[in-house]
């Protein structure tokens, strides 16, 4: 064997070591809590034989505490490239078995060069979290790793699309990089994000409370916000990353992917013409709705369990991606509040970063009223929306089935905040308030003087509905585009997109705006 192919052999004798990761006992013990290794989650993720690791053999430099005759396999990180359905994507995977997967110089030096690599060749970057935290024998070289990456997450949003797996703990500062992100996938029963763990908030405050309910899938999806989608386990998270990744473009100078899926886009669905109710105040949802006018009623739906008052989705219309934002009458008669309106600004932005056009459907019937909404900030809240659907330069078109009242006509992407094409169903009504509340207004002391005052304010607010409860004033105005049949929504709408997919608006130059945040 000559000098060439001994070296062949050492190569993959170093390489068969590192793949061992934190060896066979804390790979079992890894399995035994139902999680995979970080190994297992790229090999899944990406097409099969694309991945190409870098910075295999990178290892810390720490000598205090003893660090300097631990050995830490990849320094708790796998780093590299690969296909994702053809196309190609920058990836991390932390490595649990390997000393908790800590993060220390080294480590965060690894991220870091391949989410420059990934700005620099505007593809998407997606991190797989799994460590214990910052490797405290690091001391500040830890934390500086963290600011770097942070750093890094700012400059590459609205650039590329950034997307965490949370699929371990993630306590402390580890949880800001993926808040930094654009999506964050959680695993039921195997993940937890949180600033400060249970024995922490027990010691300081006699509070006591379990890793899932402070900080678990649900909690984050349900009640915070933090987290957009909750998986059953690794691989589900990992294929539902996959399926967000086929809407998206892979950077913000490209426009998504167009895929046939093979529906018509001449399809009408006759259903669509008695699905609001006769009654104003019964609901329907507004889901059965969107599923009938996309390409084969498939929907991709982020904070599915937050803020339900308000849907965002993505799906397709003609095989374009497009972002959809509805009111659900179901949830709070779909009124808007403080999460809802969050909710939504957060997806309208994202959409337009990445050149995803818009559907916004409108029924709602004002803002949520209350002392506690309106202490909590709903003005701030509520004027994201307007200000994000200003902004936007995507196409931007509107539909309204029903209720679109007040300010939450104008903060559904109404025609005054740019909206390119609006449609209104004949069962719609766009108008400052209810025909009840508004005669309360307008005839108040007609309605106190009559002799019935009961039949007046009737008499009154049938008035009222005559002249502003349906679509036609706002059309006689110019502010809804076309009144259209409701079963022919699907087919007009593509038509709408198609003439507005060419769209090009520019915003008057400055660093950036100063959003209520």
């Amino acid at each position: 064997m000559g000098i060439i192919e001994d070296k062949i052999k050492d190569l993959k004798e170093r390489e068969t070591k590192i793949l061992q990761m934190g060896g066979e006992k804390a790979v079992a013990k890894q399995k035994e809590k139902g999680k995979m290794t970080a190994r297992e989650r790229l090999g899944i993720f990406f097409d099969p034989g694309t991945f190409r690791e870098l910075d295999m053999f990178v290892t810390h430099r720490c000598v205090n505490f003893g660090m300097e005759k631990l050995d830490i396999t990849s320094d708790g990180v796998i780093t590299g490239h690969g296909l994702v359905d053809g196309r190609p994507v920058f990836a991390f995977a932390q490595d649990f078995t390997a000393r908790a997967g800590s993060l220390g110089e080294m480590h965060s030096k690894k991220i870091c060069k391949i989410m420059d690599m990934a700005l620099k060749a505007g593809v998407p970057f997606v991190g797989m979290n799994d460590s214990g935290g910052a490797r405290i024998q690091e001391g500040v070289d830890s934390l500086s790793g963290y600011g770097q990456i942070f750093y890094r997450n700012s400059m590459s949003s609205g650039v590329i699309p950034q997307i965490s797996a949370i699929m371990g703990p993630t306590a402390g500062g580890a949880v800001y990089s993926p808040a930094m992100t654009d999506w964050i996938f959680m695993v039921k029963n195997t993940s937890y994000m949180f600033i400060t763990g249970p024995d922490v908030i027990k010691s300081v405050t006699g509070e006591k409370i379990t890793f899932e309910d402070l900080g678990g899938a649900m909690t984050h999806n349900e009640k915070s916000g933090v987290a957009h989608f909750a998986c059953e386990n690794d691989e589900d998270a990992i294929n539902r990353i996959k399926k967000l990744l086929s809407y998206l473009p892979s950077n913000n100078m490209e426009d998504p992917p167009v895929v046939n899926i093979g529906d018509d886009p001449r399809r009408t669905d006759p259903t669509l013409d008695t699905i609001i109710p006769d009654n104003p105040n019964q609901s329907y949802d507004m889901k059965d709705v969107i599923r009938s006018i996309v390409d084969n009623g498939d929907i991709f739906e982020p904070h599915e369990h937050y803020a339900q008052n308000i849907i965002v989705c993505f799906a397709r219309l003609n095989g374009r991606s497009i972002g959809i934002i509805a009111n659900q009458p179901q949830v709070l008669a779909g009124c808007l509040d403080i999460d809802a309106s969050d909710k939504a600004t957060r997806f309208i932005r994202f959409c337009d970063a990445f050149n995803i056009p818009m559907l916004t459907i409108a029924d709602v019937p004002g803002y949520l009223p209350g002392s506690h909404q309106e202490w909590g900030g709903i003005i701030r809240h509520g004027a994201k929306l307007l200000w994000c659907y200003s902004e936007a330069t995507v196409p931007k078109m509107l539909l309204v089935t029903r209720k679109d009242y007040g300010g939450s006509y104008l903060a559904m992407c109404s025609k005054d905040l740019g909206a390119d094409m609006a449609f209104a169903w004949p069962s719609s009504e766009i108008a400052v308030m209810g025909a009840a509340g508004a005669c309360n207004v307008i005839h108040r002391r007609e309605i106190k003087a009559a002799d019935d005052p009961e039949a007046k304010r009737l008499e009154k607010v049938k008035e009222y509905e005559e002249l502003f409860s349906n679509p036609y004033c706002a059309a006689s105005r110019g502010f809804v585009d076309a009144v259209i049949v409701p079963s022919e929504t699907r087919p007009r709408l593509i038509d709408a997109l198609e003439v507005m997919c060419s769209k090009r608006e520019v915003s008057p130059p400055k660093k950036h705006g100063n959003i209520p945040m």
